[in-house]
């Protein structure tokens, strides 16, 4: 895995190492090309030079442990400067200041890692570098050089710190600066009698370059699955309001062009149920036919688009839309469902706008089919109020009596109800109730063109 593949860290690994992105052949100053070589080399320096600032990640989850790596490398930069005094005293007998000095740089080393990797490498390998210089007269038999024991396992953490926040070419140059180190000092300096930590050098940090390598990028694909399963959450949410707009759009189709239609024939009729209808009337009746037409006309040709061409889609014209004048029907078949279902209606009933009868059956409807989802087993009042100027709308129901099975709807059905009712200006509001049970409630005016806004 590269970083091409890491989508996620590709801005902020272009940004920190800016040779990671694929640059056309430059030129120097003299005008010669950049070799492939040169631009390696740069490259290289690049990645190992960078001082910049890469703090450790917080653990998303539990929130009280969030500060729990922190404490891990806090613990370890303590242990491993502890360690370091004690093996140079103990070990290889070397007392005085720069022991402290070396425990102090190695347990630097490990902090500094948290927040600047690169800068944190580099301060472990002096560190190495520091003890390999006090111990080099002092070696006895089977003792290690140039790594202590401890100095050998203290560089660890601080290349797992690396290999978690870096491009994987970034993290084998590391580690394979690391060895070659070790690998030159050993064939160059080494003391008669020690024994060789190359082999050890090469397990343990290949392990550690590879543990690292696992865990970033697992972590990268977490937050990519993450970023993913967000989009496309808005996309559904998105995509099932715009089948509701397109769903009501139809439904207003048919209820826009019945009255066009209404309005054409009775400006056709009315010259004929007048004696003597005078010329001007009967040139504005004309008018008033000829622009009800054409209205039908772009009307057809802008919404029909959006007309199912299924035969047995509600959208469909020979399918009247729905009204409230319906509803005992529809409560009956939710009734026949194994759902008990009451309805009161206060206020006097009385036909609306077509529009006000659709958008009110419509959230009555989806109310309803959420209980039969939602809450198997549980009692549900429907009430309907007709006001002076608005209808209130209320669908209530009790806690369920046994556990819903899983439910293969988007759960964006409040969605298309909020879009009906805001269409006429109306509000919706849906949640719990305080006892158990949900509860979905709506006003709609009676007249769509006293919204307010």
């Amino acid at each position: 895995m590269n970083e091409q593949s890491e989508p996620l860290a590709a801005p902020v690994a272009q940004a920190r190492y800016p040779a990671t992105v694929n640059t056309p052949p430059m030129k120097a100053d003299s005008g010669r090309p950049v070799t492939a070589r040169g631009e390696f080399l740069r490259t290289l320096a690049g990645d190992l030079l960078t001082l910049d600032r890469d703090p450790l990640p917080k653990m998303s989850r539990p929130r009280w442990l969030n500060r729990l790596p922190h404490l891990a490398v806090g613990y370890a930069a303590l242990f491993f400067g502890f360690l370091t005094t004690e093996q140079l005293g103990d070990h290889y007998g070397v007392t005085g200041g720069l022991p402290l000095v070396t425990a102090l740089v190695t347990g630097a080393s490990i902090l500094l890692a948290m927040f600047r990797p690169i800068a944190g490498w580099w301060l472990g390998l002096l560190a190495g570098g520091l003890s390999a210089w006090q111990i080099h007269g002092h070696v006895g038999s089977g003792q290690t050089w140039p790594w202590t024991a401890g100095g050998l396992f203290a560089l660890a953490p601080v290349l797992l710190l690396v290999a978690l926040r870096v491009p994987p070419r970034v993290t084998v140059t590391v580690v394979g600066v690391s060895l070659a180190g070790t690998g030159l000092a050993e064939a160059l300096f080494k003391p008669e009698h020690s024994q060789s930590s190359v082999l050890p050098a090469v397990l343990l940090y290949g392990f550690v370059g590879l543990l690292g390598y696992a865990l970033r990028a697992t972590r990268l694909a977490r937050g990519k699955l993450v970023e993913q399963e967000t989009i496309t959450e808005e996309e559904r949410a998105q995509r099932t309001l715009l089948e509701e707009r397109n769903r009501i759009a139809r439904e207003l189709h048919d209820v826009v062009a019945h009255h066009m239609s209404v309005i054409s024939i009775q400006a056709q009729v009315a010259p004929h149920l007048v004696d003597n209808p005078s010329a001007e009337l009967k040139e504005n009746l004309a008018g008033i036919r000829e622009n009800a037409l054409e209205a039908l006309t772009e009307l057809r040709r802008v919404l029909g688009v959006l007309r199912s061409e299924q035969p047995d889609d509600p959208a469909n014209p020979h399918h009247p839309q729905p009204t409230l004048a319906e509803l005992d029907g529809l409560v009956d078949n939710v009734r026949s469902a194994g759902l008990a279902v009451t309805t009161e209606i206060a206020g006097t009933r009385r036909p609306l706008a077509p529009g006000v009868e659709l958008t009110a059956y419509r959230i009555v409807q989806e109310a309803l089919s959420n209980c039969l989802r939602h809450a198997p087993g549980s009692r549900v009042e429907v009430g309907i109020a007709y006001g002076p100027r608005e209808l209130h709308l209320c669908v209530a129901n009790s806690a369920p009596t046994r556990p819903a099975p899983p439910s293969q709807g988007a759960g964006h059905g409040l969605l298309g109800m909020r879009e009906r009712a805001g269409m006429l200006g109306g509000e919706l509001t849906a949640g719990p109730r305080p006892g158990g049970g949900y509860e979905v409630s709506a006003v709609l005016p009676m007249d769509p063109e006293t919204k307010k806004d």
